[in-house]
This record gives structure tokens, C-alpha cells and sequence, in this order.
């Protein structure tokens, strides 16, 4: 057998002032400047992602919230959407509406997380009206009517609901919400009324499912009276 034996070319000796081997005198210092360069552009992107951060942090995480429902899945979430922000940090500059778009990518994170978790309500799972007495603390009060008002908001139809939804978070505007969800304005406006009625008509069934109650109540402890 004949052992192939392989030798590296000789390397040419370039020619003063000829071929990618010749440097300018001007040109010597342009790897130290490019590194300069890169290093105050990324400094600069890392700035503007900690201000982003600072200023849109608690919005972000209010997004994610309205979604999960889950303080600890929306943590997550925004932490996940800011790790996103740094990865198109060099597209913050062309960017008009920092709200907008941190919305969407906040949304678009929380419904994938969403995906691991079940409805909170369904349709037909219609809560109870909670009954209030005279004495009850003001706040109580209002834990229950926020606590009930999130469960029949969870009964409206998707479209509906997270229309309404991002339309509680920080004031989002139609506009903004538009954005996030990629329909018309017009689209956002037609959905929020028809939630808003969806909600009054649920509410007005609540009621009257505490007026029957009350009622049967009434009639219970009148007929128990009249037999002793």
C-alpha cells in the first residue's frame, strides 16, 4: 500500500502594497475602533432595555396577569417578554408605540403559558351573587363584587373576553388593543360593547337568581311558622 502523504502549500509571500494582507497605515487601529464601537452600541441597547424595563415593568407584568391569572405565571411571563425586548433591542429605535408593542409580545408569551392551564369558568358555570350583610367591611364588599366581576368576565366568549380583558390593564387604548390582538380599531370598540352587554345581561340573571332565593327563603320560614 502507498501512504498518501499530504503537505501544506507553501504560503506566498505577499506583495508590498498588493492583496488582503496589505494594511494602510490608517487602517492598523480598525479592530480597536470597531470593538469601541460594538462595545458603546451595546451599552447603549443595554441603557435603553433597563429603561424599557423601569418604566413598562409593572404594565408588562399586568398584561401576562390578565391572562394567566397566576401572580407567579406572570412573573415569568414578563421576565420571558423582557428577555425578548433584549433580543430585538436593535429594533427599539424604529419602534412608535413601546406600550403596543410590549403588550404583544407580553400577550402573545402569557397565552402560550395560558395553554397549560384550564378555563377558569365556562360558560354555563355561572357564579353565585355573593349576599353582603349591613355590617360587612367595606373592603370585603369590594373583594367580592372584583372576585365576581373576574368570574363572569371569564363566561364571555374569547374574543370578547380578551378584548375587555386588555381593556382593563392600565387603560389600554382601543388603538393599543388593536395592536396586540391584530384587528381593526373598529373591531376592538364593536367587541367591548357587546361585552359590557353580555356582562349586564349575566348580572341581571344573578339578580334574579337572589330574588328567587330570597323569595323561597321568605315562603320557607312562613310556612314553617304557620305549622307551629
Amino acid at each position: 500500500m502507498v501512504s498518501a502523504v499530504v503537505r501544506e502549500p507553501k504560503a506566498r509571500a505577499e506583495q508590498p502594497g498588493s492583496g488582503c494582507g496589505a494594511l494602510e497605515k490608517k487602517d492598523m487601529y480598525l479592530p480597536e475602533q470597531v470593538i469601541l464601537s460594538r462595545t458603546m452600541a451595546a451599552q447603549s441597547q443595554a441603557e435603553q432595555v433597563e429603561a424599557i424595563v423601569r418604566q413598562h415593568a409593572r404594565f408588562v407584568y399586568q398584561v401576562a396577569y390578565a391572562v394567566l391569572r397566576h401572580p407567579q405565571e406572570a412573573e415569568e411571563a414578563a421576565q420571558e417578554t423582557f428577555i425578548r425586548v433584549w433580543k430585538h433591542a436593535k429594533e427599539l429605535a424604529g419602534i412608535l408605540n413601546q406600550r403596543a408593542w410590549l403588550a404583544r409580545i407580553a400577550w402573545r408569551v402569557a397565552c402560550d403559558r395560558r395553554r397549560k392551564y384550564p378555563a377558569i369558568a365556562t360558560n354555563e358555570d355561572l357564579p353565585e351573587l355573593p349576599a353582603v350583610g349591613i355590617g360587612a367591611e367595606e373592603s370585603a364588599i369590594r373583594n367580592q363584587q372584583l372576585a365576581l366581576l373576574e368570574r363572569m368576565i371569564a363566561t364571555l366568549p374569547r374574543e370578547l373576553r380578551e378584548t375587555l380583558t386588555l381593556s382593563t390593564v392600565e387603560e389600554m387604548t382601543s388603538v393599543e388593543i388593536a395592536e396586540v390582538l391584530d384587528i381593526p380599531e373598529s373591531s376592538v370598540r364593536v367587541r367591548l360593547m357587546r361585552a359590557r352587554q353580555l356582562l349586564r345581561e349575566k348580572l341581571e340573571v344573578l339578580m334574579q337568581r337572589k330574588t328567587q332565593r330570597k323569595d323561597a327563603n321568605a315562603k320557607f320560614k312562613d310556612g314553617a311558622q304557620y305549622e307551629s
